[in-house]
């Protein structure tokens, strides 16, 4: 904003404005190009995976945690119960994150079955002395499965349509914070006894 008694800014920008002006109208064309430079390194580098191997793990959040996505890397844990080196898990297509941590057993199984099918699957040609191709025969290994549910589909009925959780939860509250009250209530005058014992 101007500051002080100046004159008021007026600029005539508008001369000469496409030297200024960058443009892009071969983005569709480069789109083209980039689908058919992916096609032709996937035919060229078949059998050999041109993604990593990932973890399937629990997405965020009470909403989502029931899906499963790819994760970034497998963990140490799941590398060493699945008997591959870290260093070596990188150079045969497996991806290694050492900063995620393992917060459940279910995971930490799955993953690890995920990484011995891989081996399995896993072919290894060398075509010099020193160098190593990563084959691998396997196509659908790494897309993430579907969990199934546990729980099973049922109908509700007629005693689960009439209960009321709401006022059976009051009601539940409401007796656990007078019940020592009720007590002392039952009992003859000048008889006193330990509340807080009785109502645990």
């Amino acid at each position: 904003m101007v500051r002080h008694n100046n004159m008021i800014p007026n600029g005539h920008y508008h001369k000469k404005w496409q030297t200024h002006t960058r443009t892009w109208f071969d983005q569709p064309m480069k789109k083209v190009r980039r689908k058919f430079l992916r096609a032709k390194k996937l035919v060229n580098s078949v059998p050999k995976p041109i993604q990593l191997l990932r973890p399937t793990v629990s997405c965020p959040s009470v909403r989502y945690h029931s899906k499963l996505r790819k994760g970034r890397g497998f963990t140490l844990r799941e590398l060493k119960q699945a008997g591959i080196n870290k260093k070596y898990a990188r150079t045969i297509g497996i991806a290694v994150d050492h900063r995620r941590r393992n917060r459940c057993v279910e995971s930490v199984v799955r993953n690890v079955q995920r990484l011995k099918e891989y081996q399995e699957r896993l072919i290894l040609m060398p075509v010099k002395e020193t160098q190593v191709v990563k084959l691998d025969s396997g196509k659908d290994l790494n897309k993430v499965k579907v969990r199934e549910s546990k729980m099973k589909v049922r109908k509700v009925s007629e005693e689960e349509k009439k209960f009321e959780a709401y006022v059976t939860l009051r009601k539940a509250r409401c007796d656990a914070k007078y019940a020592g009250v009720r007590i002392k209530r039952k009992l003859p005058k000048g008889e006193n006894i330990d509340v807080s014992k009785s109502c645990n």
